[in-house]
C-alpha cells in the first residue's frame, strides 16, 4: 500500500511539473516571441504540449506496468513519431510551414504519413492506456468514442477519409480561408495527424486476424487505394503552370522563391515521399505476413508434440 501511495504521488508530482513548465514555456513565448531559438515554439499551444508529453509519460509509465516487454525498436519508434509531430507544431517549422506551400507540404506529410507511420510501429496503445489514470480508461471506452474509432477504421471508410482529408485541406478556396485562421489551422493540423495515426495503426497491427481488424490481403489493397489519388493530386499541383495558392503571397514568403517553383515543389512532395511510405507500409505488411504465418506453423507443430 505504501508503495502504491508513494507512486500515486509521483505520478501527481510529475503533473505538476508538466503544468509548471508548460506555464513557463507559455510566459517565455508571449514575452519574447522575436528571440527564441528555433527550436522553442513559435506559437505555444496548450493541447500539443499536453498531448505530446502525455502521451510520452504515459507510455514510459505503462511500459513498466506492463507484465511483457515490447522489442526496445518499437519503443524508439514511438518517440520518434510523437517527437515528430512536436517538431512540426511547436517548432520554428510551423512559421515556415505558414509561409511557403512547400513548407506547409512538407508538414503534412510529416503530420499524415510519417510520424503517424512510426506511432503505428511503435504499437504503444496498450502502453499508453495502462499509464493513464484510470477515469481516462473508462473515457477510452466510452461507446461513442469507440463506435466512432471503429468507424474511421472501417476497411471501406479509411482509405477514403485519409484520402479526403488531404485533397479536401488543399482545396483552394477552402486553404486560402483556412490559412487565414488560427483556430480552423489548428483543426487542420489536429485532423491530419489524428487521421494518420487512426490509419496507419489500421495498417501496421503486427497481430493476425483475429484479434487485428483486417488481414494481410486488405491492408496491402488499402495501400494500393490511397497511393494514386495520392500520385493524381502530387502530378497535377507539380506540373501545373497556375498559382492555386496565392495566399502564400498575402502571407508573404520567407524565401526568394517564385509561386509556381514552391507549389511544384510541394506538389513533389505529396508525391514522392507519399509513394515511399506506401511502399515502405507494404514492406511492412509483407513481412507481418511472413512472421505471424511462421508463428502459427510453430504454433502447430508444439500442439502436434
Amino acid at each position: 500500500m505504501t508503495a502504491q501511495r508513494t507512486e500515486n504521488r509521483n505520478e501527481w508530482l510529475a503533473y505538476g511539473a508538466l503544468l509548471i513548465a508548460g506555464g513557463a514555456l507559455y510566459a517565455i513565448c508571449r514575452a519574447l516571441p522575436a528571440d527564441l531559438p528555433a527550436w522553442l515554439p513559435w506559437e505555444f499551444s496548450w493541447p500539443v504540449f499536453l498531448a505530446i508529453w502525455l502521451s510520452l509519460g504515459w507510455f514510459a509509465l505503462g511500459l513498466r506496468r506492463l507484465p511483457e516487454r515490447q522489442p526496445l525498436w518499437r519503443s524508439i519508434s514511438f518517440v520518434i513519431g510523437v517527437l515528430m509531430i512536436y517538431a512540426i507544431l511547436q517548432t520554428r517549422i510551423d512559421y515556415y510551414a505558414q509561409h511557403l506551400f512547400f513548407a506547409h507540404r512538407a508538414a503534412h506529410f510529416t503530420l499524415h504519413h510519417l510520424a503517424p507511420f512510426f506511432i503505428a510501429l511503435g504499437a504503444s496503445r496498450p502502453a499508453i492506456r495502462a499509464g493513464m489514470p484510470q477515469f481516462l480508461r473508462r473515457v477510452l471506452d466510452w461507446r461513442p468514442l469507440t463506435r466512432a474509432v471503429d468507424f474511421m477504421q472501417h476497411p471501406a471508410v479509411a482509405p477514403v477519409l485519409f484520402t479526403a482529408l488531404l485533397y479536401f485541406w488543399l482545396i483552394p478556396s477552402i486553404h486560402t480561408y483556412v490559412m487565414l485562421d488560427r483556430d480552423l489551422y489548428d483543426v487542420m493540423n489536429w485532423s491530419m495527424a489524428i487521421n494518420g495515426i487512426f490509419f496507419w495503426s489500421l495498417i501496421l497491427d503486427s497481430r493476425p486476424k483475429p484479434p487485428a481488424r483486417i488481414g494481410s490481403g486488405m491492408r496491402a489493397l488499402l495501400i494500393m487505394a490511397i497511393e494514386l489519388p495520392q500520385m493524381v493530386l502530387g502530378a497535377i499541383l507539380s506540373l501545373s503552370s497556375t498559382d492555386y495558392y496565392p495566399v502564400y503571397r498575402i502571407c508573404g514568403r520567407v524565401m526568394a522563391i517564385t509561386p509556381i517553383s514552391d507549389q511544384h515543389y510541394g506538389g513533389l512532395i505529396i508525391w514522392l515521399p507519399g509513394t515511399l511510405v506506401s511502399f515502405a507500409a507494404m514492406i511492412v505488411v509483407l513481412t507481418t505476413l511472413r512472421i505471424n504465418e511462421e508463428k502459427a506453423e510453430h504454433a502447430l507443430q508444439n500442439s502436434h508434440t
